[in-house]
């Protein structure tokens, strides 16, 4: 049977546009779902910098829901330090911001190769069952040898000793400075101490070994073979423990507790 050439032509055009809403309604559905993978992941490396979750343990979702139970997520003003109620911390998103000029500003001159800073960020305060802060966790993020690197970093109650490290995203060099996804290397943080004294960052990964935290501090063995990497991790931690990045935060968390 021949078909007129009207037929034929509509026919088509219907099957495309089957196909067409086929095809956005998997989109939407695999973003959506991809959203839902990434804050999963992003909650598992709070609880890993915080020592709550170990590299070894495979937590599903409901597991991870529940050791979250003890952390809160809040909004705060990178400049001033303060608390941002008004902004919600489980819809807000910190790259976003970055790069929307409304939402951020130029950064500072820094080794860090950032060159943005959003006007908000969401931090991470652990609280024990009386809800007083036991440590807080911060995101950090800046260049390495080949690539960006996305991480947390959490400090005890005191703001200046470390308790963990961890990277969640990165592109570089497996074996070299990749290693910064070492669980060995990351054990080597917590104890370590971020400032001296006088209140300034000082904390810095070296080439070579470092002593153990109570007799070296505030320096952390190198990654071998990976002198750049190594280096961006301290320009990192430098640059968001001092005052154009969470500084102001952590005079504030002081404050408080000298008040208290």
């Amino acid at each position: 049977m021949q078909h007129s050439v009207a037929y034929t032509i509509l026919f088509a055009g219907l099957i495309c546009v089957v196909c067409a809403v086929l095809v956005s309604s998997s989109a939407v559905s695999l973003s959506e779902l991809q959203q839902a993978n990434a804050a999963l992941d992003k909650r598992k490396n709070v609880l890993l910098a915080a020592g709550l979750a170990q590299p070894s343990e495979r937590l599903d979702a409901a597991q991870v829901q529940e050791r979250f139970r003890v952390v809160k997520p809040v909004v705060i003003d990178i400049q001033s330090g303060e608390a941002a109620p008004a902004i919600d911390a489980s819809t807000f998103d910190q790259r976003k911001a970055r790069n929307d000029p409304d939402s951020s500003r130029p950064a500072p001159a820094n080794n860090s190769s950032i060159s943005r800073l959003p006007n908000h960020a969401v931090v991470y305060q652990v609280l024990n069952g009386a809800g007083e802060l036991q440590m807080v966790v911060l995101p950090i993020e800046g260049y390495g040898l080949w690539s960006t690197l996305y991480g947390f970093l959490s400090l005890d109650a005191d703001t200046k000793t470390v308790r963990g490290l961890t990277y969640y995203q990165h592109g570089e060099t497996p074996g070299l400075g990749g290693e910064v996804d070492n669980p060995l290397w990351k054990s080597r943080w917590p104890g370590r101490i971020a400032f001296d004294s006088t209140g300034q960052t000082v904390i810095e990964v070296i080439k070579g070994r470092a002593g153990p935290p109570e007799d070296d501090p505030h320096r952390v063995d190198g990654l071998a073979g990976a002198t750049i990497t190594s280096r961006g991790v301290t320009n990192m931690l430098r640059f968001w423990l001092g005052e154009n990045g969470f500084g102001p935060y952590l005079n504030r968390l002081r404050d408080s507790r000298k008040s208290s």
